[in-house]
Parts: structure tokens; sequence; C-alpha cells
């Protein structure tokens, strides 16, 4: 679904200022953005994604942002992360989710001092309540069941490549990634001046933490989890810095199931979120939270920011493919993407009216020739960039294309 927002009707600058703005969302909204961000490059003539003047990122929107804004562009993501094609920087499969056993051991190495604590109280008062003296246990949960060390660790190896920095002050384009302060609740930018001389790819990680899956990161004295707990995109910072023009992509909103077309047998028990336990409601939850506060958000930019253009990409919300994949499968993976990409390519076509307009004051073409190619998807893509940077292996992907399409001939 694409969101227009255009400015009042004004003379064109003769400099442009561009930004983009990309809200977290998980590995699901990693992948949704890196195929979104294909289709938005291969059809907007004029504007290059890894040259902007700005980029902020929110969660997992912020690797994709630091990505970019380093020179690593779409194609270049979908090989190293959906198709894990990199004999440089592979994608290994315990990179998001390894055991956080530090923080396991550490909990269990206190248990003798807190069962002592708990004893001592008890005897004390032996007329406290039994639950309220149990309370401190709680303690000995885990903060996070994941470890995000290696996750950090491939990133800082990633942007530390030729041409690359994980030093936002060595960066030619501006960079910021939102993170929550745990200790205070507040919102901090990575990349602004106090906090620039973070390492990017530290940066990511506490941006990242999501709580219950990765424990808190400490940074110079301070705590930091998720970003998206108090921002969701924040792209109000792009636009307190001057940009002309604006592209946003929020990759999770509520899923609607009476919005999706019926099955053949027209059955839609299959779409009752409740069927899916508590992963799937708690997803749900988050989602229409996220939703719910950048609504609240665009409208407010649309009042206060009137001499920007602003354009926001979301899914439909009637999307079940989207919401019901699982992004740990590599299959998923690359079908997401491609899904993400196709879908894009769709909304961009049936804006191509207004969107020409809009896009025309900032110098971009918007190449409907491209939307109309239907041969175009973000998987072959990928592949032609493996075999220009792996030519060992393209006759393997060679191949493995012929086998394909003959299966597709037989099914």
């Amino acid at each position: 679904m694409l969101d227009l927002q255009p400015a009042v009707p004004r003379p064109r600058k003769s400099t442009q200022t561009f930004g983009l703005a990309l809200a977290g969302g998980g590995p699901l909204g990693a992948f949704y953005e890196v195929g979104t961000l294909h289709a938005i490059s291969e059809s907007f003539e004029g504007i290059d994604l890894t040259n902007l003047d700005m980029y902020v990122g929110v969660s997992s929107g912020a690797m994709i942002a630091a990505g970019l804004a380093n020179g690593i562009d779409t194609t270049d993501m979908g090989v190293v992360f959906i198709h894990n094609a990199s004999v440089e920087y592979p994608v290994r499969p315990g990179l998001f989710l390894r055991p956080a056993f530090r923080e396991f051991l550490g909990r269990i190495a206190s248990v003798p001092g807190l069962a002592a604590d708990i004893l001592t109280q008890y005897l004390r008062d032996p007329g406290k309540d039994w639950a309220e003296a149990i309370d401190p246990l709680g303690r000995l949960l885990p903060t996070g069941l994941c470890d995000n060390r290696p996750f950090e660790q491939f990133l800082a190896q990633l942007f530390s490549g030729h041409g690359r920095t994980n030093d936002f002050r060595k960066l030619r384009r501006s960079l910021y990634i939102v993170a929550t302060e745990l200790n205070s609740g507040y919102s901090v930018r990575f990349g602004e001046p106090g906090f620039e001389h973070v390492p990017i790819s530290r940066a990511i990680q506490a941006s990242t933490a999501l709580p219950g899956l990765y424990p808190p990161v400490p940074i110079d004295g301070h705590t930091y989890v998720d970003g998206a707990l108090m921002r969701t995109m924040n792209a109000s910072l792009l636009l307190d810095e001057g940009a002309d023009f604006v592209i946003c992509i929020n990759p999770l909103v509520a899923f609607d199931a009476s919005s999706v077309p019926p099955r053949v047998n027209g059955d839609r028990k299959d779409l009752d979120l409740t069927r899916g336990g508590l992963p799937t409601v708690l997803s749900q939850t988050f989602r229409a939270l996220i939703q719910s506060r950048m609504q609240v958000g665009m409208r407010t930019y649309k009042q206060s920011y009137p001499n920007t253009d602003v354009l926001l990409f979301e899914p439909d919300r009637g999307d079940d493919e989207l919401f019901f994949k699982n992004v740990f499968r590599y299959a998923d993976r690359k079908r997401l993407a491609e899904h993400a990409y196709q879908r894009t390519r769709r909304d961009l076509l049936a804006n191509a009216t207004r969107l020409r307009r809009i896009l025309a004051r900032h110098g971009i073409r918007l190449r409907v020739d491209v939307l109309e190619d239907q041969s175009r998807t973000f998987h072959g893509a990928v592949r032609a960039r493996e075999r220009r940077q792996q030519p060992l292996t393209g006759q393997l992907h060679r191949t493995l294309d012929r086998l394909e399409k003959a299966l597709a001939a037989r099914g």
C-alpha cells in the first residue's frame, strides 16, 4: 500500500535534499524493506538509494539504512541476507537465534545467594505472605533468550569492508540509528553529536535488542533496547533537518482477516489468529500498536511539514502471505522479499499518475516501462549479481534456473 502526502505547490528548489526513514519489524521487516526498496530503486530514475542525503533507521530498519549509507545496494543485500550466497560474508544459521548462554549462566549463578536471601527474609518474618517472599525469584529470568553479539560482529565485519566504514563520522552521508535507553525510557539517536563515536554495528545491536528476545545492550554506562519501543520510524528527524523528499517504509501493519479474499471453499477458519497461539496474538498486538502510532505520526507530518513530499510504503492489511511467513526459513525469506518487490511494483503502477507529478518536482522520473515489465523479479536480479560476483558458480545457477523452469512447466 502506498500513501502519498504531497507538499503544497511551490517553486522547485535548485538543490534538493532526500531522506529515507525505515521502521523496524524483525527479520520479516528487513526482508520486506529490501524487496520494497529494490522496486523503488529500479523504477525511480534520477535518485540513487545508496547516495541520499540522510538516513534514519529503527530496529531492523537500522541495519538496512546503515547498509545503504555504506553503499550496499538492495541487490547486494539480497545476495548476503536473503540468498545467503556471499562467500566473503556468509550468514550462518545461528546468527540471529544463538542462545544467550552467558545470560543463562549468570542468572543460574545467582540462585544460591537469592535463595539464601529469600529464606532469611522468611525466617525473620514467618507471617509474611509466601507469594510476596518468593517475588525476588523473578530476577532469575533472563533478560533475553538469544545472544545478539554474533549479529553485531557480523555487521562490524560487513561495514569494515573495502569502501565501507563502521564509524558514523567517516560516512559521506548522515545516518541516524534510534534506540531506547532502558533506565529512562528516552529515545537516543546514534549518529548525532555526542553519540557518533559509537560503532554503527553496536548502535544497530542496541536498536534491534527486542526485550525478551535479546538482552539489553550496554554502551558507555547506559543500557539500550529496541528503538521501536518509543519510535516507530522517526522520520521527523529528517523533516526537521529540512528534507524536501522523504521515502518511508513501515513493514508492520495490523492484519485484517476480513479483507482477505475467501479461499476456494470459502473457509476462513485458517485465518483465526487464535489458532496460531500466543506468538500470533502477541504479533498482532504489537503490529496494532505500531500502526496506530504510525498513523498519528503521519498526520502530524502532513500538518507540521507542508513543504515536504512524503511517500509511505506499507503492506496491505489483508496480506496473509506476508503475515504468516516464517522468516527464519531460507525459502520463506526469498518468497517474502519477492512478494514485497512485486506488491510495491503494483502499488507504484496503480498510483503512477499522481506519483509522476510528485517525483517531477524533485527531478525524478517514474519508469512506467519498468513497472509494466512483468518479466522482472527480485530473485532474478540477485541471481544475476551472484553470477558476476562468483563466476565459478554461474553454471550451477544456470542449471538451477533451467530446472526451476522445467518443474514450473510440468506443474
